[in-house]
């Protein structure tokens, strides 16, 4: 793979950053000016839905018009989606220099504890990891693999879920589990890297100075994760080994005793295969109200099993608040974000009224305005609601990088 390093001057907005994360059935990207280190806002958003049946592409502009909905042919794969979206971006951004693709990577292992740039060697480490996230790794290195076929020489740098959390403890990330399998990677590693590492980075500006001090941070969407940090960098979370584990999700159970996979392939005679695609899609808030995975929908349901399936997402939820609350030795500010986080405010309410006892003090009429702080002015647990942008986060990130590289190339 080559790895060519173009000048970049940050200054200059007509560099450009393609940021990609790519699904199994989709792919979603934004163009940022090479600038984004500064703070710049993405030039165009989108993606592209339906690859392998209908794919459809969808672009935004910054001030959100729409720069193209236009249906691909039927069946494409994701390269042939990739290569429509490249070639459309070259006739749309004709002043305008690509330089480099950041992709989101899910995990990075043991050894990828910051972005790297890829080559063959790291594209090689990347595919033995495969292994610890297949509903997610396969797809990343597969655009990058599209993109290298495309654009030969283009520069692309990937970006962990799992990197922001190497900083945590090794007590944190140890399992009860024979100590060989432990150093043969069967650890903790922790997800949702990308928008706690945003976050932490706007936490000055939105908390002030309690930024620095006990803050627990809950990502919640369709996955869902927390993390507590302490001077702002991640020293526990509710993820560990896959996406699966934590919280009560979408479609994904969170923390599930082992046994009870042992009971579905022993008792039950569920295959391996057959017990992965309940965990990965058919559990969590879409398994226990039987209706969807969408919190909009629960909420607005007066079925009893949407009740309920609300229910245990938020008790789920108090449990994991209180564990790290208690790893950080008490809690100075609570943070929600992510598609639930930043707009669900009654989910919002429920835990924050859980959280009481650990002097949260929601100000009612500010949650249902989605402002920026939600909590009194008595509360002694300052609670926000801050929007993540895991997308600026890898532009910011690529940029870093590939302006470190050219200078030493």
């Amino acid at each position: 793979m080559n790895t060519a390093i173009p000048p970049v001057d940050a200054r200059k907005m007509n560099d450009a950053i393609l940021v990609v994360n790519a699904g199994s059935s989709s792919v979603k990207f934004a163009l940022f000016p090479a600038a984004a280190a500064a703070g710049a806002s993405a030039m165009l958003r989108g993606q592209v839905e339906g690859i392998g049946e209908k794919p459809r592409l969808s672009v935004r502009r910054l001030d959100g018009t729409i720069a193209i909905e236009e249906t691909l042919a039927a069946g494409s794969k994701a390269e042939a989606c990739l290569a429509f979206l490249l070639e459309w971006l070259r006739r749309q951004l004709d002043r305008h220099r690509l330089i480099g693709a950041g992709h989101r990577v899910v995990h990075g292992g043991e050894d990828h504890t910051a972005p790297v740039l890829i080559d063959d060697r790291v594209m090689a480490g990347l595919e033995a990891l495969i292994p610890l996230a297949r509903t997610h790794e396969p797809h990343e290195l597969a655009a990058i693999k599209a993109i290298a076929a495309i654009v030969p020489g283009l520069p692309q740098v990937a970006c962990f879920d799992t990197a922001f959390h190497a900083t945590q403890p090794e007590v944190a990330r140890r399992f009860g589990l024979p100590r060989a399998l432990h150093d043969a990677g069967v650890r903790r590693y922790g997800f949702h890297g990308l928008s706690f590492d945003y976050i932490a980075g706007v936490l000055p500006r939105r908390l002030g100075p309690v930024a620095e001090k006990r803050v627990i941070v809950a990502h919640l969407g369709g996955g869902a994760s927390l993390c507590a940090m302490l001077g702002r960098r991640s020293v526990a979370t509710t993820m560990g080994f896959t996406t699966l584990d934590g919280l009560l999700m979408g479609a994904r159970p969170g923390s599930l005793d082992p046994g009870v996979l042992l009971y579905l392939i022993q008792e039950r005679g569920m295959s391996p295969k057959e017990v992965n695609d309940m965990l990965y899609n058919r559990s969590g808030l879409l398994g226990v109200s039987g209706i969807s995975s969408d919190m909009r929908v629960l909420l607005a349901s007066t079925d009893p099993h949407a009740k309920e399936a609300v229910d245990l997402f938020v008790y789920r939820i108090t449990k994991e608040l209180g564990a790290l609350a208690a790893v950080l030795g008490g809690l100075d500010a609570l943070v929600f974000t992510g598609g639930i986080g930043e707009h669900a405010d009654p989910v919002r309410a429920m835990i924050c009224e859980q959280a009481r006892w650990l002097g949260v003090d929601l100000d009612a009429a500010a949650n249902r305005r989605h402002q920026a702080i939600i909590s009194t002015p008595a509360s002694r647990v300052a609670v926000g609601v801050i929007p993540t942008d895991e997308e600026i986060t890898i532009a910011r990130h690529t940029q870093r990088l590939l302006e470190t590289a050219a200078s030493v190339s």
